[in-house]
């Protein structure tokens, strides 16, 4: 893996640079917070209102504004975006974005407003994948309004759709004399209920019922019908529990296969709430766990031994062959419903910890100054 990279833009025939960020969850209190909001009635055991997520974290971090802009949410992280200025910018959406009052009897419902879906455009993100467990919250009316409320603000979807066929198709993003296709699927251990599946004449999710070969082969299908030379294919999975580091010995083998039989360039992980270990095979970048970029959670306690206040949001560069020439991360912290500078400590904390369940696949994490991680190769 060459991380030296000479003065050739992003965005040329040899190179592109791509965001890749885990769970944005805009409902709930985050919803609450902005000018038009739903309304926050909730179906939880505990909690029957979306406000009270808002007290709670204001019990940890002081009083959290309301009405606030698009860009609030974001707060540090939008100037080192434009910094980094990504060709693509992907992100998995686990909110539904409508007013649908068709709540699916699940326990834990998200939805935003559509009239905030500028807070989206705000992070100028490109495509949002939805093959996720949040996406149904609000029925088949709110998956259906959530589409045609990203389409119209300009932001392409993968990985749910009218139907099976829309499911499985790719976002396909012109970048120069390039193309990025974002195919997407989801497991039923992330926590999406199966009904939930897209049909060949209802909507839903592109469901993975499991990773086997079959399933691969079917993906590989689908990626041959649209790809062309010199596209770069990213695969966006949405598996595996909220806590843990383990990678179960199913998703690499899976990960893997998606490399060499369905030609995928890049996987993209997701649904643990913190970042997960990475690995570099055969020059292309798997991310198994991204973790959650934008959430209400700061007053929930329970899981500190993870820090699941620190977010990263992931930047790769990829040469004229999909492979990966380097990975910048930007590290980040949640405090009030928006993302800022962490400490030195935090960075070095994470960077250690991302390093230490990253270490088995042959790469090393290491800080590359200020909030920012850098991925390199172990020498064996």
């Amino acid at each position: 893996m060459d991380l030296n990279l000479d003065s050739e833009p992003a965005g040329s025939l040899n190179r592109m640079r791509l965001l890749l960020c885990g769970d944005v969850m805009t409902g709930r209190g985050i919803d609450q917070i902005m000018p038009t909001s739903v309304d926050p009635i909730l179906f939880e055991s505990v909690v029957w209102s979306a406000v009270d997520y808002i007290a709670l974290a204001e019990e940890r971090h002081g009083p959290i504004p309301r009405n606030v802009e698009p860009d609030y949410i974001w707060g540090d992280a939008l100037p080192l975006i434009q910094a980094m200025s990504p060709d693509a910018s992907i992100a998995n959406l686990e909110t539904a974005v409508t007013t649908s009052d068709d709540h699916e009897r699940k326990g834990i419902n998200y939805r935003m407003h559509p009239a905030n879906v500028t807070c989206l455009q705000a992070a100028h993100l490109d495509v949002c994948t939805l093959a996720n467990n949040h996406v149904l919250d609000w029925g088949t009316n709110g998956l259906l309004e959530t589409l045609g409320v990203l389409h119209s603000a300009g932001i392409k979807t993968a990985g749910a759709g009218r139907e099976l066929r829309e499911a499985m198709t790719p976002a396909i993003l012109p970048v120069g004399q390039r193309r990025v296709l974002v195919f997407a699927g989801g497991c039923t251990d992330s926590g999406i209920d199966p009904g939930w599946a897209a049909t060949p004449r209802g909507p839903g999710v592109h469901l993975l019922r499991d990773l086997s070969s079959r399933t691969v082969d079917g993906i590989a299908q689908a990626v041959q019908l649209v790809r062309r030379d010199n596209d770069v294919v990213v695969y966006s999975v949405h598996w595996g529990g909220n806590w843990g580091y383990d990678v179960p010995e199913e998703y690499r083998t899976f990960a893997h296969a998606m490399i060499d039989e369905a030609g995928v360039d890049l996987v993209f992980g997701h649904s643990s709430h913190h970042p997960k270990g990475i690995e570099v095979y055969r020059n292309k970048l798997i991310l198994y766990g991204c973790g959650d970029l934008i959430n209400d959670y700061e007053g929930i306690s329970g899981y500190e031994s993870f820090r699941p206040n620190l977010r990263v949001i992931y930047f790769p560069m990829l040469d004229h062959c999909g492979d990966l020439e380097r990975l910048d991360m930007a590290v980040l912290e949640t405090s009030g419903f928006s993302l800022h500078r962490p400490t030195a400590e935090d960075v070095d904390w994470l960077a250690d910890r991302l390093a230490e369940v990253s270490r088995e696949s042959g790469v090393g994490i290491r800080s590359s100054g200020g909030n920012l991680l850098e991925l390199f190769a172990l020498t064996r």
